[in-house]
């Protein structure tokens, strides 16, 4: 990384850090604990050519349970999570569920509760029983589509937040004329920088909107959203396997790297690039890796 900023260093390095360089609408610290921080108008699209950047958060926007409705977790919520966004293979995929009281027992008996906590097949089994009980809406974004997108300078928080959107007025759709005491989306980005992306969508759902990290623990909408999600994701990876005759690996590890660089031998960059997040700093290493390089 140094050597391909070396015509742009800046000469006041702060302390603890390697290097620090300068672009326009850019700068660039690269920390002795191996961070890196890419910061200014650039910054998100930078970071994103050497990996899965990482946004922080602003302090002001964390979201806590003390920070919602009292007794919020009993409420009639339509909740959004999403899948797939860090990982090198498959599509990002969002989806949106509304849960009232009525539905809650019976989620509950059928073992909805956070995904991360679950194994693949007990997702698929449980989105199996919860799909035809809960109002919902599943929104999946192919690779394709996805590298068109960010090739033309959308990053991946805008995607997320247009496919939030729209899963959430799909749902609102789907359920008139009931309205949701509250809406509740798994944050990944300050609730301004939500609405900004938000800005050229013909419609945007605003009232009664709530923002929380790990919300699959705060209320049943989000965490039956995050396993129909993940049962969804689950498939995608069937349906790809089958097609490429090959297991493929989740995440962006050094196996992700390998098998990206086994797809680049037998069927070649095109076939390699319809089925990842091309940007990612993977593409690069399955290059170096292959044979054909």
């Amino acid at each position: 990384m140094q050597t391909a900023y070396l015509s742009h260093m800046s000469a006041n390095i702060p302390a603890g850090a390697i290097f620090a360089a300068k672009k326009p609408g850019l700068s660039i610290t690269a920390y002795k604990s191996g961070k890196v921080m890419f910061q200014g108008t650039a910054g998100e699209r930078e970071a994103a050519k050497w990996g899965t950047a990482t946004t922080p958060k602003a302090k002001t926007a964390k979201v806590t349970t003390a920070s919602l409705p009292v007794g919020f977790s009993s409420k009639n919520v339509a909740g959004s999570d999403e899948v797939g966004t860090g990982d090198y293979f498959g599509p990002m995929i969002v989806s949106a569920c509304y849960v009232d009281q009525a539905m809650m027992p019976l989620l509950k008996q059928l073992g909805v509760k956070d995904s991360k906590a679950m194994t693949d097949p007990e997702i698929c089994s449980i989105a199996k029983k919860i799909i035809p009980v809960v109002p919902h809406s599943t929104l999946v974004l192919p690779n394709p589509k996805y590298n068109e997108l960010q090739a033309n300078g959308m990053n991946q928080g805008q995607m997320k937040a247009i496919l939030h959107n729209r899963a959430l007025e799909n749902v609102l759709t789907k359920i008139e004329p009931i309205k949701p005491d509250a809406i509740l989306i798994d944050q990944f980005a300050e609730k301004n920088t939500y609405y900004r992306y938000l800005a050229k969508e013909p419609t945007v759902v605003r009232e009664n909107v709530f923002f929380a990290t790990k919300a699959e623990g705060l209320h049943l909408a989000v965490a039956a959203a995050s396993i129909i999600a993940r049962s969804r994701f689950v498939e995608a990876f069937r349906e790809m396997e089958l097609e490429l005759g090959l297991s493929i690996p989740k995440g962006a590890g050094a196996r992700v790297d390998q098998v990206a660089a086994d797809i680049l031998d037998s069927k070649g960059e095109v076939t390699l690039q319809k089925y990842t997040k091309w940007h990612f700093a993977n593409t690069t290493k399955a290059k170096n890796l292959s044979r054909r390089s």
